[in-house]
């Protein structure tokens, strides 16, 4: 797989106390990679994917890229216009993001996202799963070759995370990479190839979940849920307080 984003040494600060959101995260991502992101509120995810979408500039550190586009960026909160409707939505964005052919790029999402029924109803009067899946395909405008979702099923019941993990896994088939941050680690679990653990602002694990499994205690097939907290736990010292070599998490590569 080739290399789509290399972050070296990450670091955010903020205000005048110079509160430590993210300390020396370094990690790479490539071609068609679903990645979760997981740890305690507070531990910097959504920090980290503001930062990968360009919403926020880094205090130190470095994130290369290959791409000739931004991430792809699917704030937790769906950032639509509830007056317009779900096709003037899509088309705003894309005029915005100057595609070549705005509506054709809005028929092609609304049937990507099976929202072509729904094309003239006001963003407003959307269930929150539907506005999800809007909030999503204007993440898509442009086809960035990397998306960055915030908690994308937060909102969702059984039967609209299912669909909205369909898409998704049609997307991360289809060549897109995919970082996601999340508190339901069974989602990790079921989907994700690769998760990255954040406590503290530090990435303390970088590897494929039946790795955190083992990390965690647990056997194959267990709770990942379960594990990460007992990872979590387990880590030595403050979190707070790096150790020198803090900058390179636990793996399970060589």
């Amino acid at each position: 797989m080739s290399e789509l984003l290399s972050v070296s040494a990450l670091a955010k600060r903020y205000g005048a106390a110079a509160h430590q959101a993210l300390a020396g995260v370094s990690f790479r991502l490539h071609t068609g990679e679903l990645v979760a992101l997981v740890g305690p509120n507070g531990a910097g995810k959504t920090t980290l994917l503001s930062i990968l979408a360009g919403v926020l500039p880094p205090s130190a550190g470095t994130v290369s890229s290959s791409l000739n586009r931004p991430c792809g960026w699917v704030p937790q909160q769906p950032a639509l216009y509830s007056k317009l409707s779900v096709a003037e939505n899509l088309e705003l964005l894309a005029r915005l993001e100057r595609v070549p052919d705005p509506p054709g790029l809005v028929r092609e999402m609304l049937e990507q996202t099976g929202l072509a029924e729904r094309a003239g109803e006001p963003a407003g009067r959307l269930s929150g799963g539907n506005r999800q899946r809007v909030n999503i395909a204007i993440g898509l405008i442009g086809e960035p070759p990397v998306l960055a979702l915030d908690e994308p099923s937060s909102s969702l019941d059984p039967a609209q995370r299912e669909r909205l993990w369909q898409f998704v896994l049609a997307r991360v088939a289809g060549g897109t990479s995919v970082l996601f941050s999340t508190h339901n680690v069974s989602e990790a679990q079921r989907h994700a190839g690769r998760v990255l653990v954040l406590a503290d602002g530090r990435l303390v694990f970088d590897g494929p979940p039946q790795a955190l499994l083992e990390a965690g205690g647990e056997a194959a097939g267990g709770d990942l849920e379960r594990a990460l907290v007992r990872f979590l736990r387990e880590l030595p010292g403050d979190a707070s307080t790096p150790p020198d070599d803090a900058s390179t998490p636990r793996s399970a590569e060589p």
